[in-house]
């Protein structure tokens, strides 16, 4: 996956990595976050020789975009693997499940789902959430940005996760016809 916000995705306008001459380390470890996800759902064996590149480019930074690219990057990739089977480029079926991500945190004390930039800076505790249609956990990753959280806490923001995920994962197949 190929992950970059456009220059004016931001409050001001951002340069373009490419005018740097190199990526960010930040967007080099979401691209990785968007391939383990992805890869998580595929079946490589049945996807054969095949390199597939997806393009996550954020139009609009409102917080989430990681996550954003996650699930947007799989509907892309559903796209792409359905072309591939329909000409009988693959050695069967490619996609396991489907997969989506979305963001949570502790915001004046309150767990939200989807933080909007605001709330993400503002936030106490912000979580990143990746999981497959089935329910299965791909990936956690929360931080504390002041107090530590609870146990209590994570398990609100794994709830609230597991909610938005399902809506994600209707819409998600609302978007490929399915």
């Amino acid at each position: 996956a190929e992950y970059g916000m456009l220059p004016r995705a931001t409050g001001s306008r951002t340069r373009r990595e490419a005018t740097a001459g190199k990526q960010s380390g930040r967007t080099q470890e979401i691209q990785r976050l968007i391939g383990r996800s992805l890869r998580a759902v595929v079946d490589l064996q049945a996807l054969g020789e095949v390199q597939v590149t997806l393009d996550c480019d954020v139009l609009e930074a409102d917080g989430g975009t990681r996550t954003a690219s996650i699930t947007g990057a799989y509907v892309a990739l559903a796209d792409a693997v359905r072309w591939m089977e329909e000409r009988k480029l693959t050695k069967g079926q490619v996609l396991k499940d489907n997969v989506a991500a979305i963001s949570c945190g502790i915001y004046r004390g309150n767990p939200v789902l989807d933080l909007d930039y605001l709330e993400d800076v503002e936030a106490e505790t912000d979580a990143n959430f990746v999981m497959t249609g089935a329910g299965k956990f791909v990936e956690i990753q929360g931080t504390a940005e002041g107090a530590p959280f609870s146990r209590e806490e994570l398990e609100s923001l794994m709830a609230l996760a597991e909610k938005g995920i399902g809506e994600l994962s209707v819409m998600q197949k609302a978007a490929l016809g399915a």
